[in-house]
């Protein structure tokens, strides 16, 4: 049976994904802001958020923190979502076309994250609160974010999404009659109730940070298992909490 698994997640549509996920960490790679760049952000400061809150990184305005947040949410959400699609592979026989379809449905909620992440990340930085490299530069703020998400952790909203996601079958049998786009789309709702919250932690810490984008991951994936995820999401909310209100105390 591991055997048959290995081969089936060889086919073409699996090497795709693959490929795609490689892809957008490569090239969020390339997009990272090299050290020169965050050394003048704190000697210049405010001139230079200000250059940056115009243009945006590389120039590119909004739509380039667009791509960015969408480049984020696909290579550090698809991976948490692959228990998921081979389910869906495995109960469909389907092939590359409906498998695709599901892929999409879920990388457009995504999207929609990445609109509106971007927007908040222009929005705080003219208001003063995140700095050229999409960091926070209150405490408070950091303090806030952080007790928020530790809060959310233990959501009646947060537990629904994680059950969901933590047993795809059963998702998949509930909406099965609905195409593949469709079981896509909830797929990737589910997915952002889950994350969302833990998402906009890069706000923390930078949302460049190619070091949190790797932990943000795979703390997002453990969540998801059945039994290990229902170990880590209490714990995690107590450890943000308790960093959220450290870090907004340590300034007093």
């Amino acid at each position: 049976m591991i055997a048959a698994r290995i081969r089936s997640m060889a086919a073409p549509h699996w090497l795709a994904l693959y490929g795609g996920i490689l892809a957008t960490w490569a090239l969020l790679w390339v997009m990272a802001l090299p050290a020169d760049l965050r050394a003048a952000a704190g000697i210049y400061g405010a001139d230079l958020i200000a250059a940056l809150c115009t243009t945006g990184p590389g120039g590119a305005g909004y739509p380039g923190l667009v791509l960015m947040w969408a480049l984020m949410a696909g290579g550090m959400m698809a991976p948490t979502a692959l228990p998921a699609f081979a389910t869906y592979d495995d109960l469909s026989h389907a092939g590359a076309t409906r498998f695709g379809a599901l892929v999409a449905g879920y990388l457009v909620i995504w999207l929609g994250f990445a609109v509106l992440a971007a927007a908040a990340q222009l929005g705080l930085t003219r208001a003063g609160l995140l700095g050229a490299l999409g960091e926070s530069r209150s405490a408070l703020f950091s303090g806030a974010l952080l007790v928020g998400a530790g809060l959310y952790q233990f959501s009646s909203l947060k537990e629904a999404c994680l059950s969901r996601c933590r047993a795809p079958l059963t998702f998949f049998m509930q909406h099965w009659g609905e195409g593949a786009f469709r079981q896509g789309l909830r797929l990737g709702a589910d997915c952002l109730g889950c994350c969302a919250a833990l998402m906009a932690l890069a706000f923390v810490g930078g949302v460049m940070s190619l070091g949190f984008m790797a932990l943000g991951m795979v703390m997002m994936a453990l969540e998801k298992l059945p039994v290990l995820g229902r170990w880590l999401t209490a714990p995690l909310g107590i450890a943000l909490i308790a960093g959220g209100i450290w870090t907004a105390l340590a300034t007093i």
